[in-house]
């Protein structure tokens, strides 16, 4: 059982503003998981009766068309929270979270969270200020898919996955998204994907080494994100 109180990711979240007290009975409530790759944290529909702070591991928060296909809305990375707006609005999941490798998980239930808000208003600020960062990102994502190519969309999200996740020893992204998540995430169909990622290849923007992607030329991924 790690102690919140000495755990680095907390730092990165609402959860920063708990003092030393707080931390203390949160680590005596809290559950450790471990998460494989490809395992959901949670599945669209589900009551999740508390929030999941990330320790390691990344994740993606999806939803399933009509279609069968799995919408990215979000990766998220250790350090962020999980399950707190569903917990607030006291709603199921809209969402699934899926892990992207394995991951270490803490579950906090909602009645330690509830404390926490009716205590400490640093904390309160601090969920509300997340929720509505993740309000603007949608506004943003929602007016990118609007205004942009797919090709636009799909440079802007190589970037952030460099920029956010960052790289492997060989230079390749070190989230290894596959062709159909990816195309899920600029909002496309998973054919296109793969010949846009050729054309940026042809054009020496990008590398592929077998499922592995490399960005090679960000200045002009930039200038085609813009």
């Amino acid at each position: 059982m790690g102690k919140c109180e000495q755990c680095i990711v907390r730092q990165f979240s609402s959860l920063k503003a708990l003092n030393k007290e707080e931390l203390l009975r949160m680590a005596d409530c809290k559950t450790s998981y471990t998460i494989k790759k490809g395992e959901p944290i949670f599945e669209e529909g589900e009551s999740v009766n508390g929030i999941f702070c990330i320790k390691d591991g990344v994740c993606k928060l999806s939803k399933l068309s009509a279609n069968g296909k799995d919408q990215i809305v979000k990766l998220l990375k250790p350090g962020e929270l999980l399950g707190q707006r569903s917990m607030i609005s006291d709603e199921l999941t809209n969402l699934s979270a899926v892990a992207l490798e394995d991951m270490e998980v803490c579950f906090i239930p909602k009645s330690e969270i509830m404390g926490f808000f009716n205590e400490n208003n640093q904390f309160s600020m601090n969920v509300m200020k997340t929720i509505c960062g993740d309000l603007k990102d949608a506004d943003d994502h929602m007016v990118s898919m609007a205004q942009k190519s797919v090709k636009e969309r799909l440079a802007e999200t190589l970037l952030y996955l460099e920029a956010t996740f960052g790289k492997n020893d060989d230079g390749t992204l070190h989230i290894q998204l596959s062709r159909e998540e990816l195309a899920g995430m600029i909002g496309t169909a998973t054919e296109s994907c793969i010949r846009l990622l050729s054309e940026l290849k042809k054009s020496g923007l990008i590398d592929l080494i077998g499922k592995k992607i490399a960005l090679i030329d960000r200045n002009k991924l930039k200038r085609m994100a813009e």
